[in-house]
């Protein structure tokens, strides 16, 4: 199981300082316009500090927001900014990007048992955060990435999706020996 140990940095460019990062804590901005409503989830540039808001609502009606969402928002509810930051919509809106370098581990319920002949795994996503598998299988299985590479070319190590690319769903894949 691939499970995030933190929020995602944000990439965007920092208006101070020129740094790329944000970091997010899950809170929220709200300001409401008589019937409308804004809200912002806010990210501080790891480097200077500065804080940029990442557009949640814009000049939606009030009465078309759930109030249990209203109130996770008053309630600056991280899972709800974790939620957020998974929807692609957003994060266009927005024109930012996430960076998971760091904000996830791999949980494999116990040591993996390479000295069978024919493994099949099954790797499971918490959230949709975007690994390479070939480094999940690697990490994983303890194996060298070295010879990761060698199951690979030698058809020891199959899946039904491309190993070298990125993936944030879930997949399976054989290990033979």
């Amino acid at each position: 199981m691939v499970t995030p140990t933190r929020l995602p940095l944000v990439r965007r460019r920092c208006h101070v300082c020129a740094a790329e990062l944000f970091r997010t804590h899950g809170k929220f901005r709200i300001n409401a316009h008589h019937k409308l409503i804004d809200a912002w989830l806010l990210a501080l540039c790891t480097t200077c500090g500065e804080t940029t808001k990442l557009t949640v609502l814009e000049r939606t009606n009030v009465r078309s927001v759930r109030p249990e969402l209203l109130d996770r928002m008053h309630g600056n509810d991280p899972s709800l900014a974790a939620r957020l930051l998974e929807e692609p919509a957003l994060l266009r809106r927005n024109r930012v990007a996430l960076d998971w370098a760091g904000a996830w581990r791999l949980d494999t319920g116990g040591p993996v048992d390479t000295d069978r002949e024919v493994i099949d795994v099954s790797v499971r996503f918490a959230a949709r955060i975007p690994v390479r598998p070939f480094r999940l299988i690697a990490e994983g299985c303890g194996l060298a990435r070295a010879e990761a590479e060698r199951l690979i070319e030698s058809g020891g190590l199959v899946a039904a999706i491309r190993l070298t690319g990125k993936v944030s769903g879930d997949f399976t894949f054989t290990l033979k020996r």
